[in-house]
C-alpha cells in the first residue's frame, strides 16, 4: 500500500465551494479521505505538512503542443513543476497519429516554431503507428508525467487518407470514399477517447519542408467534408476545436453555426483560438464575448472561445515570427526566409518597403499585432547599443522611417537581433471582465510549441498571481475558488475528462502551493535547455509549487522533481467520455485499458 497523508492544508476542492482547512489522505493513487478532522496515518505513510499552503486539484493544460516532446522526453517536466498534472495535445488541426513522419514533421514545425531538425529525427525513429489505437497503445510503452488527453488533428487524417499532395491542392476534393475513410479514423479515434477532432481555418499556418508556404491541409478543406466530421463529433457529443481566420475572423462564425442546436440537431461542444484585450483592436474581445452569449443564450449552442488570461508578450528573431504572416509584405518576407540572399534583395527593394509601409500604416484593417515599431523591442544585438530601445527609437537616432529601420536590422542582423513585444493583455487592470466572461474556457498555452518565443507553462500560476494581487489592492478580480475552478474543473468539465477536482474516490492529481510566494517574478522568463539540443524561453514558478502528485505518486517534492520522473509512469492516457449514437456513455477502450492496468 502508498500512502500520502497531506495536512493542515487549505484545500480548493475545483468546485467554487469555499476552501476549507482538511486533511487528505491519498491510497494506492486514489482519494480515499477528505476531512476537517485528523486522518490517523496509515503505516508507512509519507506525510507532507501543508500548514499555510493551498491544496489544489492538478491543473489542466488545455492546449498544448507536445506531440513530439512526449516522445523522446515524456515527463513533460516543464509542465509538471508548474503544478500541471493533464495536458491536451493535438490541437490546431495537427496530431501525430495517421499521417506519415515527414508529413506530421512538415505540417508542425513552421506552425508551432519547433525546430525542424529537432522534430524530424525524433518521428524518424519513434512513429511505427499510423492509428489511433495503437497511438495509444505507444503511449502507456512511455513513463509519462502528466495525464494525456488528445483531439485527432483534421490535417493529420486528410493527409493520410488523400496524400499530401492532393491534400494540399486546392482544386483537389477528396472522393466520398475518401470522406468515408476520415470519418471512420475518426470514429476509432472516439471509441479510444479521443476528445474530438481539431480543425484549421487560419491563413498564417503554413507548411515546413517540401510544400513550403501551403496552407495546412485542414484549411483547403470544403463544407462537405468538414460537415461529414462535424455530423461524428455531434452525434457522440464529442468535441470540436477550432483556429478562424484570425485576421478576418469571418472563420469564427462557421464554429459557432456548428456548437449551435436546432430541431434536427444537438448542440456541439466547440472551443476555438484564441480571445484576449488586443493592443491593436481593443473592441475585439466584448465583441466576440457578445456573439458568444447570443449564439449559446438564443441558439443553444455550447461555444467557447479559449481565453488567453496573461500578457501575450512575444519574442521574435528577425522576422522569425508568425504575425507577419497576416500582412502581404510581411507574408512574403516570410515565405522567402529560406533564401537569404533573394529574401535580403526584396527586403531592400524601395517599391517593397512601400507596401510594407501602406500595410504597416493600415491601422483600421483587422489584425493581431498592433503594428507599432515604438511597442517593439531590442532585447538583444551585435550591436549592444540597440538593447532597451524601441525601433521608433533607433529610427529617431538615424532619421528614418521605423520600416526602413527595422528592415535595415534584419538584412544586417537576420536572426541575430531579437526583440519583443506585448499583444494583449497588457494591462491587468482590464482583466476582470475577461476572466469572469462565462463564454471563455481559460487556457491556450501553447505548451511544447514556439521554443523561443510564446509558450506559457505556467500560465495557472500567473493567473493565480494576478488575482492574488487584485485582492492585495482590495479589487479582487474573483474569489481564489472560482479561479482554481476555471484552471481545473471547469476544464476538465468541458472538454468531457475525469480530471481536476478533490474528491474521495476520485485519482489522486494534487498541487501544493505557497501562496505568500506568488509574487512578480513568477512572470519573469528565463532559457533552460530542450531536449539537450538548444534552449527554450520558459517562465519560473520556483518557490511557489512545492508539490506535485500525479495519481497517487509524488512526482515534485519540496519544490524539486523527483528521480522517479522520466523513468516511471505517473499519468495515464484520459478518455473523454462521450456518447455512442443509442445514448450509451463511451467508457474506455478495453485493450489499452488493460494495457494500462498492467503496467501499473
Amino acid at each position: 500500500m502508498k500512502a500520502i497523508l497531506i495536512k493542515n492544508g487549505l484545500v480548493f476542492d475545483g468546485t467554487q465551494n469555499a476552501a476549507k482547512q482538511k486533511n487528505v489522505l491519498v491510497i494506492d493513487g486514489v482519494i480515499t479521505k477528505m476531512s476537517e478532522n485528523d486522518i490517523k496515518a496509515p503505516q508507512d505513510c509519507k506525510v507532507i505538512d501543508a500548514g499555510g499552503k493551498w491544496v489544489l486539484p492538478g491543473f489542466v493544460d488545455n492546449h498544448t503542443h507536445y506531440d513530439g516532446e512526449v516522445l523522446v522526453a515524456p515527463s513533460l517536466e516543464e509542465s509538471v513543476r508548474h503544478g500541471v498534472t493533464t495536458v491536451m495535445l493535438g490541437g490546431c488541426s495537427l496530431s501525430f497519429v495517421c499521417a506519415n513522419v515527414e508529413d506530421c514533421c512538415d505540417m508542425f514545425t513552421r506552425v508551432e516554431a519547433f525546430p525542424r531538425e529537432i522534430l524530424y529525427p525524433i518521428l524518424k525513429e519513434e512513429k511505427k503507428w499510423n492509428n489511433p489505437k495503437e497511438w495509444i497503445d505507444h503511449l502507456y510503452s512511455l513513463p509519462i508525467g502528466p495525464n494525456v488527453a488528445t483531439f485527432l488533428g483534421h490535417s493529420d487524417i486528410r493527409a493520410a487518407v488523400m496524400g499530401i499532395d492532393r491534400s494540399l491542392d486546392e482544386n483537389e476534393k477528396p472522393t466520398d470514399q475518401e470522406i468515408e475513410q476520415m470519418t471512420s479514423l475518426l470514429e476509432q479515434a472516439l471509441d479510444c477517447g479521443f476528445v474530438g477532432i481539431s480543425m484549421q481555418h487560419n491563413p498564417w499556418d503554413k507548411m515546413d519542408g517540401r510544400h513550403w508556404s501551403k496552407l495546412l491541409p485542414a484549411a483547403y478543406a470544403k463544407s462537405k467534408e468538414r460537415n461529414a466530421l462535424t455530423k461524428i463529433v455531434r452525434e457522440r457529443g464529442a468535441h470540436l476545436q477550432g483556429v478562424p481566420n484570425l485576421v478576418n475572423r469571418v472563420g469564427v462564425f462557421w464554429y459557432m453555426f456548428q456548437s449551435a442546436s436546432f430541431l434536427w440537431r444537438k448542440k456541439l461542444k466547440t472551443s476555438v483560438v484564441a480571445l484576449m484585450d488586443l493592443k491593436g483592436d481593443k473592441m475585439i474581445r466584448p465583441i466576440v464575448s457578445g456573439l458568444c452569449k447570443i449564439i449559446n443564450n438564443v441558439f443553444g449552442a455550447n461555444f467557447r472561445m479559449q481565453g488567453f488570461p496573461v500578457p501575450f508578450r512575444v519574442y521574435a528573431e528577425g522576422m522569425e515570427l508568425v504575425i507577419f504572416e497576416e500582412f502581404p509584405a510581411g507574408e512574403l518576407a516570410r515565405h522567402l526566409s529560406r533564401d537569404l540572399k533573394k529574401r535580403n534583395t526584396t527586403l531592400n527593394d524601395p517599391e517593397y518597403r512601400k507596401t510594407f509601409k501602406k500595410n504597416y500604416k493600415a491601422k483600421l484593417t483587422p489584425k493581431v499585432w498592433q503594428k507599432d515599431f515604438g511597442d517593439a523591442y531590442v532585447v538583444d544585438a551585435p550591436d549592444k547599443s540597440l538593447i532597451g530601445k524601441s525601433f521608433m527609437d533607433i529610427a529617431d537616432e538615424r532619421g528614418q522611417h521605423p520600416v526602413d529601420t527595422f528592415l535595415d536590422l534584419v538584412v544586417e542582423m537576420d536572426k541575430e537581433i531579437l526583440w519583443e513585444t506585448t499583444i494583449g493583455n497588457h494591462d491587468p487592470d482590464r482583466y476582470k471582465p475577461h476572466y469572469n466572461d462565462p463564454n471563455i474556457v481559460m487556457g491556450f498555452a501553447d505548451s511544447g510549441a514556439h521554443i523561443n518565443n510564446m509558450a506559457f507553462y505556467n500560465l495557472p500560476i500567473r493567473v493565480l498571481q494576478y488575482v492574488k494581487a487584485s485582492h492585495d489592492k482590495g479589487d479582487p478580480i474573483m474569489s481564489f475558488e472560482k479561479t482554481v475552478w476555471r484552471l481545473t474543473k471547469e476544464n476538465a468539465d468541458f472538454f468531457n475528462i475525469d480530471s481536476g477536482h478533490l474528491v474521495e474516490g476520485k485519482r489522486a492529481d494534487i498541487t501544493i502551493i505557497d501562496p505568500t510566494q506568488l509574487s512578480d517574478k513568477v512572470h519573469e522568463y528565463h532559457k533552460r535547455p530542450f531536449l539537450d539540443r538548444c534552449e527554450r524561453l520558459v517562465n519560473d514558478s520556483e518557490g511557489v509549487v512545492e508539490h506535485v502528485i500525479i495519481n497517487g505518486k509524488i512526482a515534485l517534492e519540496d519544490g524539486k522533481l523527483t528521480e522517479a520522473i522520466g523513468s516511471e509512469r505517473f499519468g495515464q492516457f484520459l478518455q473523454a467520455n462521450h456518447d455512442y449514437p443509442n445514448g450509451k456513455t463511451q467508457i474506455s477502450n478495453s485493450k489499452s485499458i488493460l494495457k494500462q492496468e498492467a503496467l501499473a
